[in-house]
């Protein structure tokens, strides 16, 4: 039963709507590792207040950079990556799925900000931390319905922040989805 639970690597999960863990609560999930030993993945939709130039200020391009740094996830935050779609501007990443990216050489990343800051908006994300699941504990919560598993989609990936994406993932699920949205984490809020 694990391995039918087992999501894909580029699969977004999009948070139960009666998920109350802060650190869920409306987001989308990038899974971008899903195994027997765990899961690992960068929260999609929650911008932080620091841009990549707080973060790496002796970089030279990057510690010029006010592009936006995302919360990837409640686990170590003294970690920065990155997620993006243009291996061929900046090499060195690893395939998530054969369309999406992690990582890659930093001195491309910061040409890239910085010659097509428009571009990049729509193509790469920076995220602080990120979201981790020990051995079964993915299909666990999967099992339980804690998780809707969505398509990927470069919007919810690369889109705006906020409820919104999340609201828009789960309306991409189908019929169950479209109902699913308008609940409110906890019914005694209605």
């Amino acid at each position: 039963m694990a391995r039918e639970l087992r999501v894909e690597a580029g699969t977004l999960l999009a948070a139960y709507p009666d998920m109350l863990d802060p650190n869920f609560m409306h987001t989308v999930v990038l899974v971008c590792q899903h195994s027997d030993q765990g899961a690992y993945g960068v929260v999609t939709n929650r911008r932080t207040k620091f841009v990549v130039k707080e973060l790496l200020p002796d970089h030279p391009t990057l510690g010029q950079s006010g592009f936006p740094v995302y919360l990837g996830g409640p686990v170590d935050h003294t970690t920065l990556q990155f997620v993006h779609v243009v291996p061929d501007a900046i090499p060195g990443g690893v395939s998530i799925d054969g369309k999406l990216w992690l990582g890659g050489d930093l001195d491309a990343l910061g040409k890239y900000l910085s010659d097509s800051p428009r571009a990049a908006a729509r193509r790469v994300r920076l995220f602080l931390g990120y979201s981790g699941w020990s051995a079964g504990q993915l299909e666990t919560e999967l099992g339980t319905g804690s998780w809707l598993p969505a398509p990927p989609a470069l919007t919810a990936i690369f889109g705006e922040a906020g409820e919104a994406t999340w609201r828009r993932v789960v309306r991409s699920i189908g019929r169950v989805g479209t109902d699913l949205e308008q609940q409110p984490p906890d019914v005694s809020w209605n």
